[in-house]
């Protein structure tokens, strides 16, 4: 499955109600698997403040994610689309 690195920051929302972040990351872990991808969440010190390492089973589904995420409004992200070593080696295997 691809893989995607989020990087989120909070929004002015999301920090005011920061409590309430561990129920929200179960809840979009949940609804990562109910659209069958993975998700892991990181709280993160330093320029950003949560990382999300994502597997979808496509760029829609992982599109779907985050734009579900999005609609919350509590954090704002930026999405990575990643290569694992031997992904890229394939890819890197081919050029001429």
């Amino acid at each position: 499955m691809p893989n995607y690195i989020t990087l989120g920051n909070w929004t002015e929302q999301g920090i005011k109600n920061v409590k309430e972040s561990p129920k929200r990351a179960d809840a979009v872990s949940a609804l990562a698997n109910k659209l069958g991808a993975k998700m892991q969440i990181f709280y993160t010190m330093g320029r950003y403040d949560i990382v999300a390492l994502t597997e979808a089973p496509n760029d829609d589904v992982a599109m779907q994610l985050l734009l579900e995420i999005g609609k919350l409004g509590n954090v704002k992200t930026q999405t990575l689309k990643a290569w694992t070593t031997s992904e890229a080696t394939k890819v890197i295997s081919k050029l001429q």
